[in-house]
């Protein structure tokens, strides 16, 4: 069995965001020379995420909407969290509803994707950088 490791690295300046990553973790995989395993890709940030759904800015916007519903950042002092300096409690928060990672089968060297399916990373308290990591193992 074959592995290999890589980082992505993002510093997006907003405070939320949303990037699309799925190319870079085929160039990865493509690379690996793997064509039977899995992909695990990974946020390794407390505030960030790794998530699977479909490409289209509505739903982005949805999820931003419905993100900030949920854990709104303001008013910073209504977290236990922010307290000791932070302002990031609703970030933590996002995190857990949206995940931490995803894993995907790789089959005949290919993402092996339902319709539609595409991997991002969810950027929540932004503005420096952060990683994801790319994990393939497989033959």
């Amino acid at each position: 069995m074959k592995s290999i490791r890589k980082e992505l690295w993002f510093n997006i300046p907003a405070r939320r965001g949303f990037i699309n990553i799925t190319k870079e973790v085929q160039d990865t995989l493509r690379a690996s020379g793997i064509c039977e395993g899995l992909v695990l890709v990974n946020a390794m940030h407390i505030t960030a995420s790794v998530f699977i759904n479909d490409d289209e800015p509505g739903l982005h916007q949805d999820y931003d909407r419905w993100l900030e519903k949920l854990a709104p950042h303001h008013p910073v002092d209504h977290y236990q969290h922010n307290l000791t300096g932070e302002d990031n409690a609703d970030a933590h928060l996002k995190r857990q509803v949206m995940g931490r990672e995803v894993v995907v089968a790789v089959t005949e060297g290919r993402l092996d994707f339902g319709p539609w399916e595409q991997i991002f990373y969810g950027e929540f308290d932004g503005g420096r950088p952060k990683r994801v990591l790319i994990k393939i193992i497989g033959e």
